[in-house]
C-alpha cells in the first residue's frame, strides 16, 4: 500500500510527526509531503494519506497549510476514492478551536468525496507528550484498521 504522510506545520511538530511515521512504517511505501509543496494533485485514490495538521494562531491552519486548503476549496477536485487519516496537533486551552485546523481540513476532504478512514488522532501541546511517538501509534492503528 502507498502512503503519503501529508503535513502542515508553523512550528515543526507535523513534520516530525510524518517523518516519525514514515521512519516507523518501513515495511511500507511512506513519502513524507510537506503541504507547502503540494498541489491539489497531491490526492490520488491509490494512496493512503496520514495527515498531520497542526493548528496556528486562534484556530487558523499553518500557512502554507492554507494555501492549498484553498486551493483544494476554489478548484474542489473530485476526491472520490481518496482514503485519509486525520491527525491534528493543538492546544486544549484554546477550547471549541482545539485541533481546529486539521478538522477545517477533515471537513474539506469528506465534502470533496474522500472518506476519512480509522479514529481521529489528537495531540494537546498542553500534554507535553512527544507528538512523533503518539502519531506513530495512531498510524499503526488506522494501518491495523485497513488490513484484513
Amino acid at each position: 500500500m502507498k502512503i503519503t504522510a501529508l503535513f502542515g506545520t508553523e512550528s515543526g511538530h507535523a513534520e516530525e510527526v510524518a517523518f516519525a511515521i514514515r521512519a516507523a512504517l518501513g515495511d511500507h511505501e511512506v513519502e513524507a509531503v510537506n503541504m507547502a509543496d503540494a498541489g491539489t494533485d497531491v490526492f490520488a485514490p491509490d494512496t493512503l494519506y496520514l495527515i498531520a495538521c497542526a493548528t496556528h494562531g486562534g484556530g487558523e491552519l499553518p500557512g502554507f497549510a492554507q494555501f492549498l486548503h484553498d486551493d483544494l476549496l476554489d478548484l474542489q477536485p473530485d476526491l472520490t476514492g481518496v482514503r485519509y487519516a486525520m491527525f491534528g496537533l493543538g492546544d486544549s486551552s484554546y477550547g471549541e478551536r482545539y485541533n481546529r485546523g486539521a478538522k477545517q481540513f477533515d471537513e474539506l476532504l469528506a465534502g470533496l468525496g474522500a472518506e476519512r478512514v480509522g479514529p481521529f488522532g489528537a495531540h494537546d501541546e498542553l500534554s507535553r507528550e512527544d507528538p512523533g511517538p503518539l502519531g506513530v501509534a495512531w498510524a499503526h492503528e488506522v494501518l491495523t484498521l485497513l488490513t484484513p
